[in-house]
């Protein structure tokens, strides 16, 4: 099995050097890159399976590849960041990124991050891809929300874990300690802030009616249900 391969940009050249080599010890392909331009040319020809992305580049604002990356790419997102200030963190997972690392940082957390990310992502490669609930499916191996008629609306890698640990926990009450335990990205009002975004963007994705949500309810005080049927293939 090909290893996964992991993409960093940060414009700082030691620490391209140090993850590189810490990653690659690990057992993981790497591709670096000091500008955001660089690095999007080369997602024109392949997609990572987890990108590292500091925020402060010289040709571009992070954030803006977070989303982008969120959104179409599929690919794991963790920011690399000397912005440690909550409104920074609670921005960067809002956007759609599934950790976030502060600078100075230990590149054995790195690895440990990335192993976690991605051992969370293993079912999605072992026949549990698609799960089929009232007129929707979910289809994991591409982040896609799927109306019965025909209709597509794109999910971000983050949503995508938020929504699976629903559907894999149908009718069960899903607590916040749960989410944290499952998900990661960091405890705290920034990780709190980030799930209400995330679910809220999913009960929008599905239709949902925000002052009364009937798939994904709100069970104030102790977490969330979610209420439908579901069937896995």
């Amino acid at each position: 099995m090909t290893a996964p391969l992991i993409a960093i940009l940060d414009d700082e050249p030691a620490i391209r050097t140090i993850l590189v080599d810490t990653l690659e010890e690990a057992g993981y392909r790497t591709v670096s890159f000091g500008r955001a331009t660089e690095f999007e040319a080369s997602l024109n020809r392949v997609t990572p399976d987890v990108c590292l992305v500091d925020l402060s580049l010289p040709d571009r604002d992070g954030l803006s590849l977070v989303h982008r990356l969120a959104l179409e790419k599929g690919a794991v997102v963790i920011i690399i960041s000397g912005r440690a200030q909550v409104r920074d963190r609670v921005t960067g997972l809002e956007l759609g990124a599934d950790d976030y690392i502060i600078k100075p940082f230990d590149p054995v957390e790195v690895v440990a991050r990335i192993r976690a990310r991605l051992r969370r992502d293993a079912p999605a490669t072992s026949g549990r891809n698609v799960a089929t609930f009232l007129n929707w499916t979910a289809r994991f191996d591409r982040f896609v929300l799927e109306r019965d008629d025909g209709l597509e609306t794109s999910i971000s890698h983050a949503e995508g874990e938020v929504l699976r640990l629903f559907l894999e926990r149908p009718k069960r009450l899903v607590t916040r300690t749960a989410m944290l335990d499952e998900l990661g990205g960091g405890a705290g009002e920034s990780f709190d802030r980030a799930m209400d975004v995330r679910i809220s963007r999913l009960r929008t994705k599905l239709g949902e009616d925000p002052k009364n949500p009937k798939l994904i309810k709100t069970i104030y005080g102790a977490g969330y249900i979610f209420l439908a049927d579901v069937a896995w293939s």
